[in-house]
């Protein structure tokens, strides 16, 4: 018996041509009544019938389904490519060559759902970039064309204008600064300089840069209790200090007047240190965790920009974290708090 799934075109000339020849056989035999002419034309009928049924499936059929891979690949075919289609693709069953086309579909399904994504994403990042600069530019044009069509002679509205003019073009350089760090980072031509460094020492320094903030709002900067034992990590000690400000920084303007910010460290299997920052702020909405990390994205974006930053300092987080080679996570819930988290080589001698 065949077996109908793996059916290849020697067994389909084949059942083909045993059901002509013995068709023809058996009806010569009726007739004639002797066993040599039909027996002759068995033979015959089947000699024939096979090679014309197998002729048929390879010119024809297998010709088309050649054509289909040639497609599917969209490559010149190649000597082994050639040999493969000759003589390899024949011998699959047409399950097979569903399976493949299949396989192939659903790939370029998800490859066209990927491009759909970047798109979008790219339209949404220009959208917000033109936004971003659009603001501070217009508002350094209000400036100074109220300056020039006479406030410049007004001792007590020049100099607001101007400090207010250079207020936007200092947004901008950061804004410029930002994008370029993220551009040379993405591209690897930032280059990292690892050193070994006491994490909680680091930590330490950054909550006594941004005590000032912290004091306005009355909130708290600690290290957990049993996490204060010193811990040697080893990563480019500035770039870290740049992501540890911007998390401490954020959670400072998220957070509630009289809150906190706590600082943990473990050793997590002898080869990996994990570092999280938490508060008790107004937390982050499930919808937005998964975004959190693209640029430009706010979770409220009229209120974030009241707050201040250019919107790319979690982005810019989440590209160094990366070129260490490690990750960067968030864990939160609204009115409870935040917690960001990531990890870092420990100590190399």
């Amino acid at each position: 018996m065949f077996d109908t799934k793996n059916i290849n075109p020697r067994q389909i000339a084949l059942f083909n041509a045993l059901t002509i020849s013995l068709v023809g056989g058996f009806a010569n035999f009726l007739f004639i009544r002797t066993w040599w002419i039909p027996i002759v034309t068995f033979i015959v009928l089947f000699i024939i019938s096979y090679f014309l049924t197998h002729f048929v499936i390879q010119e024809f059929i297998y010709r088309k389904i050649k054509l289909i891979y040639k497609f599917i690949y969209q490559t010149k075919a190649t000597k082994r490519e050639e040999f493969y289609y000759k003589n390899i693709l024949p011998q699959k069953s047409m399950e097979e060559v569903s399976e493949d086309v299949e396989k192939w579909a659903e790939q370029r399904k998800e490859e066209i759902e990927i491009l759909k994504q970047n798109e979008a994403y790219r339209k949404e990042f220009l959208q917000n970039l033109s936004h971003e600069f659009k603001t501070p530019v217009f508002a350094i044009q209000g400036y100074v064309d109220t300056l020039l069509n006479g406030a410049l002679e007004n001792p007590e509205v020049n100099k607001k204008f101007l400090n207010s003019a250079a207020k936007n073009v200092d947004r901008l350089v950061n804004l410029i600064d930002d994008l370029d760090e993220i551009s040379r980072l993405e591209s690897g031509e930032q280059q990292l300089q690892f050193t070994n460094f006491i994490i909680q020492d680091l930590t330490r320094e950054v909550f006594e840069s941004l005590a000032i903030k912290s004091q306005d709002k009355n909130i708290r900067l600690f290290i957990k209790k049993g996490c204060e034992s010193p811990i040697t990590v080893n990563a480019d000690k500035e770039k870290i200090r740049q992501v540890i400000i911007n998390l401490v920084d954020n959670a400072i303007k998220y957070g509630k007047v009289n809150g906190s910010v706590e600082a943990s460290f473990y050793n997590t299997d002898g080869k990996n240190i994990l570092i999280e920052f938490s508060d008790d702020g107004m937390g982050i909405n499930e919808e937005h965790l998964s975004r959190i990390f693209e640029r430009f994205y706010r979770t409220d974006y009229g209120r974030s920009r009241n707050i201040g930053g250019t919107g790319l300092g979690l982005a810019i987080c989440k590209h160094i974290i990366e070129a260490h080679q490690h990750s960067i996570h968030v864990r939160s819930k609204p009115d409870v708090g935040t917690t960001f988290g990531f990890t870092l080589n420990v100590r190399k001698d």
